[in-house]
């Protein structure tokens, strides 16, 4: 059965559904699963591991129980899903199951057609399943038999999966791994080497040096040659003496006194090679047994677990971060497209082609003036709420408040082929919402507001604009303050455009010419058209 996992999408919250029976996720401190927040009820769901995905049944919750923003009794989610307890919502997420992988040789009864994690690859080609009598044991397992010792090292593998599961950083949780090496085997180094996603190339993450007690990034004594042959041909590898062997012809072997190494690549989910830890010897040859490199490679399977599982923690949490900032300034279809980018979000930004859009209410500084606070409040959120949904439905990008004044983008970071057009009709639809509220808020008794709108299209900085602990998405450049100025000249309902977003529009609506406009900055004035009511 697949295994699934649901991780916050706010805090470091993660569940999983156990693989028997079912869990119960509720406020009280005796739940399976307890999450400790107003809208959660006592009892409030029950999950239940299913073949595709998770079951999610409702236990007849005040606030309900929802996946994908739709009210359930019972459903089953899916990777990808998000699935709410009142309002705590959580990413599930599909995931590789933590079981130790066991040590195979190719061509045993019961192994998989085209399988390339092997035992060991042995000195002057001999048998694999061939004996080595002379070699030690540098696991630190005791044992009067075979048996006992196979027995009490496979419950150490089960400690040590526990203690990884326990860490979701994957820089702690890979010195972690480092401590834990030391910890079981008797080696002079660990070293573990990441694949760079981008290059494909093998990164240097960590290494440590028992006898120096030394830690760092550099593990520049990792043979290159037995680094490379591990993970190109996904084989473990063991050598008795690295310097002597025909396999391994590479310089660094011989300038970094390799006697004895093993290692082994860490597989994730799907065959997908991870990285790759190595451990050596340098102080005798024949260190290593069949017995330390089963028990390296059964290792390497719950790191590589643990690893995969961090890094998907990391994505998913830079993916709520990502959406918590721009859920605010884009449509949520288009926030969770950004959140889903690789990569973080970073300083900097392009020069784009960009409908730049302004309105603002006309006369609101002397009618606030006559308003209690609270009475201004109100009517700025019922304002901004309907104005803001409207961007939204035209694919529109809210840029900022300004007082009482939107500004909105279309073009960006998203551009389509018809944004001119998207941002005119926007511009249509919130002089006529604005008429509804208009008309609601007489019934009231509440008085009136209209607004001007000037928008205007040209090329743009548009990006990240900020410090690295703040970032804002906006747009810099003459076109701007162009819209801004056309917003200001607009009367109460009426719409501006330039000259620029008129030859931009595929289906403009009616439109009057008005007198060119003399602008600051502008060496000449600015033809505006005004959109006939």
């Amino acid at each position: 059965m697949r295994a699934y996992k649901l991780f916050a999408t706010a805090g470091s919250q993660t569940i999983d559904p156990p693989a028997q029976g079912a869990a119960l996720v509720g406020r009280a401190a005796t739940s399976d699963v307890p999450i400790y927040d107003p809208t959660i009820s006592r009892r409030h769901a029950e999950l239940v591991l299913a073949p595709n995905g998770v079951r999610v049944r409702d236990l007849g919750s005040s606030n309900g129980t929802f996946l994908n923003g739709a009210r359930i009794e019972e459903a089953v989610a899916v990777d990808g899903d998000v699935v709410t307890f009142g309002k705590v919502a959580f990413h599930v997420r599909e995931v590789t199951p933590a079981v130790p992988r066991p040590a195979i040789d190719p061509g045993q009864p019961g192994m998989p057609p085209g399988a390339t994690i092997v035992r060991r690859v042995a000195v002057a080609e001999e048998p694999l399943a061939a004996a080595r009598p002379s070699a030690g044991v540098q696991l630190r397992v005791q044992g009067g038999s075979p048996e006992e010792r196979r027995a009490r090292a496979m419950a150490l593998l089960l400690e040590i999966s526990k203690e990884l599961s326990k860490h979701q950083d994957v820089d702690k949780l890979l010195q972690k791994v480092v401590d834990i090496t030391f910890e079981v085997m008797s080696v002079d180094r660990v070293s573990i080497l990441m694949v760079e996603a981008a290059s494909g190339e093998l990164i240097p993450r960590i290494s440590q040096n028992r006898l120096s007690d030394t830690a760092g990034g550099g593990s520049r004594h990792v043979p290159r040659s037995i680094a490379q042959r591990a993970v190109e041909e996904r084989l473990a590898i063991l050598t008795d003496n690295a310097a002597a062997d025909e396999r391994f012809k590479g310089k660094s072997i011989l300038m970094q006194s390799v006697r004895s190494a093993m290692c082994a690549p860490l597989m994730g989910s799907g065959g997908k090679v991870l990285g790759l830890i190595y451990v050596d010897n340098l102080t005798a040859t024949n260190s290593f047994s069949d017995e330390d490199l089963d028990f390296l490679i059964a290792f390497s399977g719950i790191a590589a677990v643990a690893i995969e599982n961090g890094q998907l923690t990391e994505r998913v949490r830079r993916e709520a971060v990502v959406l918590s900032n721009f859920q605010r300034y884009f449509a949520p279809n288009l926030a969770q497209q950004i959140a889903n980018q690789e990569g973080e979000v970073k300083l900097g930004g392009t020069k784009r082609p960009v409908v730049v859009f302004f309105s603002d209410i006309r006369g609101f500084t002397p009618m606030s003036e006559e308003m209690l606070p609270d009475d201004i409040a109100r009517l700025l959120t019922e304002y901004f709420t309907e104005m803001v949904e409207v961007v939204f439905k035209h694919g529109g990008t809210l840029d900022k408040f300004m007082g009482d004044a939107i500004m909105a983008l279309w073009g960006a970071p998203i551009a389509h082929e018809d944004d001119p057009d998207r941002a005119m009709r926007a511009a249509l639809e919130m002089q006529s919402v604005l008429n509804a509220l208009n008309a609601k808020w007489a019934g009231e008794g509440r008085r009136p507001v209209q607004i001007g709108i000037g928008v205007n299209f040209g090329e743009v900085f548009a990006g990240n604009i900020g410090s690295e602990q703040r970032l804002e998405y906006t747009v810099i450049g003459d076109p701007v303050n162009v819209a801004s100025r056309l917003c200001a000249k607009a009367g109460p309902g009426d719409i501006l455009v330039s000259d620029d977003f008129r030859q931009a529009l595929k289906s403009p609506p009616a439109l009057e010419a008005l007198e060119a406009i003399p602008l600051k900055g502008k060496a000449k004035a600015v033809q505006v058209y005004r959109v006939k009511r």
